[in-house]
């Protein structure tokens, strides 16, 4: 990218992020919703701690632009994107605890479990994941019923057990047992990339796209998805805790098995080249109105933190 085009994507990345940071505040509130009965101080602190502490905000803004490809609803998009922060929220938190990755920082600021204690650390994940599907679900997101239960589907199969939850499963196992390398990409499309992959084929579904552009956008996030896995484990190796805001090189303290442990850093940035080229390419048919999301690709892969 030229120097404006990424000043561009930084301001629009940091324009999303704040949005998302709003509504996530308003959603986290001490307001109950019909049919709540009560919303525990505590729990609601441990919530925000976990949600409200920065970060990029890249997947909300996947679906944001992948919405806005199709002049899709705004306040839609919005509420899906800040459901779908709410599940990745929910999955830090839970990496984070001793029985996981065993963090105690995370975007330079105390985990939960460290700012309040495991099994409220524990609680808040729960909180966040299910009320992810009913700010989807909920009528104020201003969609055909019929769109916000393909939604919730498809959120669902991401974040579950033929997802996301299913590759940190794979993770954990793959410290007892190195997988080969399709078994490194498996564990990688799904632990990373499944979130990453439907937060671009939601903005087809919100707009009721035809299928053919969404299995594109699909693509395009399994894309995204790889590359962004493949530049985290380069960072891990590379980078420095006070630049990621998080423990480094613990994948190698661990004996986890990467594609950048089995390659090469060299290799690995071959690679990401190819991702981003590859990502572009499926974008072509959107022309000027996916710069935003190609953008986002060249991002993913050389971003440095």
């Amino acid at each position: 990218m030229t120097i404006d085009a990424d000043l561009m994507f930084e301001t629009a990345l940091r324009e999303r992020a704040d949005a998302v940071e709003g509504m996530l505040r308003r959603i986290l509130g001490e307001r109950i919703l019909p049919g709540e009965i009560a919303r525990p101080e505590h729990l609601m602190a441990a919530m925000r701690h976990g949600a409200l502490n920065g970060g990029k905000r890249l997947r909300p803004f996947l679906v944001l632009e992948s919405a806005a490809l199709f002049d899709a609803d705004g306040e839609a998009a919005m509420r899906v994107a800040t459901a779908l922060e709410c599940v990745h929220c929910y999955s830090l938190i839970h990496d984070d605890l001793p029985a996981m990755d065993d963090d105690d920082v995370r975007r330079g600021q105390p985990t939960v479990h460290k700012a309040f204690d495991e099994a409220t650390a524990i609680l808040a994940g729960d909180g966040l994941l299910t009320y992810a599907f009913d700010i989807v679900a909920d009528e104020a997101t201003p969609l055909p019923p019929e769109r916000r239960a393909a939604l919730v589907l498809a959120l669902a199969r991401a974040a579950g057990p033929g997802g996301m939850v299913g590759g940190q499963a794979l993770d954990l196992d793959a410290e007892r047992n190195k997988p080969d390398e399709a078994g490194i990409i498996r564990l990688q499309a799904m632990k990373t990339g499944a979130l990453i992959r439907f937060a671009c084929e939601a903005g087809a579904v919100i707009a009721g796209a035809p299928a053919g552009e969404r299995e594109r956008l699909a693509e395009f996030g399994s894309a995204v998805g790889l590359a962004f896995q493949l530049a985290d484990d380069l960072l891990d190796l590379t980078a420095d805790a006070g630049t990621m805001g998080k423990a480094t090189n613990k994948d190698a303290a661990a004996g986890k098995a990467t594609l950048v442990a089995l390659h090469g850093a060299d290799w690995a940035r071959a690679q990401l080249a190819g991702l981003v080229t590859q990502a572009h390419a499926l974008l072509e048919p959107f022309g000027e109105r996916a710069a935003m999301l190609k953008a986002a690709a060249s991002f993913v892969a050389a971003r440095n933190s």
